[in-house]
């Protein structure tokens, strides 16, 4: 259990997620996936590996934990796999899946990153940057309709997409092969589809323009159907390669498409993708995915739980308090959940002074 190695004691459905995750890995090494996983939930500031450590309470053997972030990063498609069957047992999902799948990079800093390069930046700010030095990570995330927050997506895998021209700075050894984003986004369909194809389940691939060539394309090949949407100046194609759905079906579907962009936005601004600077260009992919993973479990958390429980803004009457919760509301959330749970478990075994349990709770509402 995590609370026995770290000091958390967290909820006993994400404990066992965690422990399901981590059971695919070596078993002299497994059970620092979870230590890892807490520490990110708590990590605050700029979110380093080293952050992750400190906030989960390890110190003796930290430099261990990073010598297990290589060959997670290797083992990445193994997690994966488990975390899509934890899915699909958890969650009442429809009986057509919906997989977004786009690309997005991560800004690093410092030389000697393995894999990192100079990238067209797809959101510049008011700097207008056009390019930034980072990763590139083509994601596959699973689109999906809350009942009553509205359409989320849960991020399921990602492959780094390294220029031919970088892989000669790539140490022989790591064993790292050049593909295009075309072939690893097929890649990434091929993985997840005889999974979810044995649960009965039908799966949809969602993907934007940029994805509509043959690499990616010529698994499916045959015929399509197309709907064109005029606008005022202009008019955009959507398209099908099932012929037989309408056209409502398709633009519902690339609607859905989006929220992967939520995803990437939450990944990097509430968990901080990008910001571990580790060079190794396995633990870079560990790294990432621990972040993807983190925001998938913390979803799951929440899919049950009421309105009031996941956001309460009592402390806040200029904000709407019926808007949907964000995934950082969530976040906190389930941070709260576990530091209330320690401080009951704490009150329970001394007489406190009310005042006392009353600042506590202010400060814990604070922390979290």
């Amino acid at each position: 259990m995590v609370g026995s190695r770290c000091g958390w004691e967290c909820p006993e459905d994400f404990s066992q997620w965690s422990d399901w995750l981590a059971a695919g890995l070596h078993a002299r090494n497994r059970w620092r996936l979870p230590v890892l996983l807490v520490g990110i939930l708590f990590a605050t500031g700029r979110r380093t590996v080293t952050t992750w450590l400190r906030a989960a309470g390890v110190s003796p053997d930290f430099q261990d934990y990073y010598y297990f972030l290589d060959p997670l990063g290797r083992n990445a498609k193994i997690v994966a796999e488990r975390l899509v069957a934890l899915l699909l047992v958890k969650l009442p999902l429809p009986p057509i899946l919906r997989l977004v799948i786009d690309d997005s990079p991560t800004k690093r800093y410092g030389p000697k990153v393995e894999g990192a390069d100079i990238h067209h930046n797809p959101t510049p700010g008011p700097a207008d940057q056009t390019y930034l030095y980072g990763h590139i990570w083509v994601t596959m995330s699973l689109a999906l309709r809350h009942p009553v927050f509205g359409a989320v997506a849960l991020p399921l895998r990602a492959m780094l997409y390294v220029r031919e021209r970088t892989i000669a700075t790539i140490p022989a050894k790591r064993g790292w092969k050049f593909a295009t984003k075309l072939v690893l986004a097929a890649r990434l369909v091929q993985w997840i589809m005889p999974m979810l194809k044995s649960a009965g389940k039908a799966i949809w691939i969602v993907v934007d323009g940029g994805y509509t060539k043959k690499p990616f394309l010529r698994p499916v090949g045959g015929v399509i159907r197309v709907v064109i949407v005029k606008e005022a100046h202009t008019w955009h194609a959507f398209f099908s390669t099932d012929p037989n759905v309408t056209a409502v079906e398709i633009l519902e579907a690339f609607a859905d498409r989006a929220t992967i962009e939520q995803d990437f936005h939450d990944v990097k601004e509430v968990w901080g993708a990008g910001q571990q600077q580790v060079r190794n260009i396995w633990t870079n992919v560990a790294v990432y995915h621990l972040n993807l993973w983190m925001h998938t479990l913390v979803e799951l958390w929440a899919w049950d739980r009421p309105h009031h429980e996941l956001c309460d803004r009592r402390d806040s009457p200029w904000d709407d308090a019926d808007r949907r919760p964000s995934h950082a509301n969530r976040r906190k959330a389930l941070r709260r959940a576990i530091l209330q749970k320690q401080l009951s478990q704490f009150a329970a075994t001394k007489r406190l002074p009310k005042k006392f349990l009353e600042l506590t709770q202010r400060l814990l509402n604070l922390a979290a």
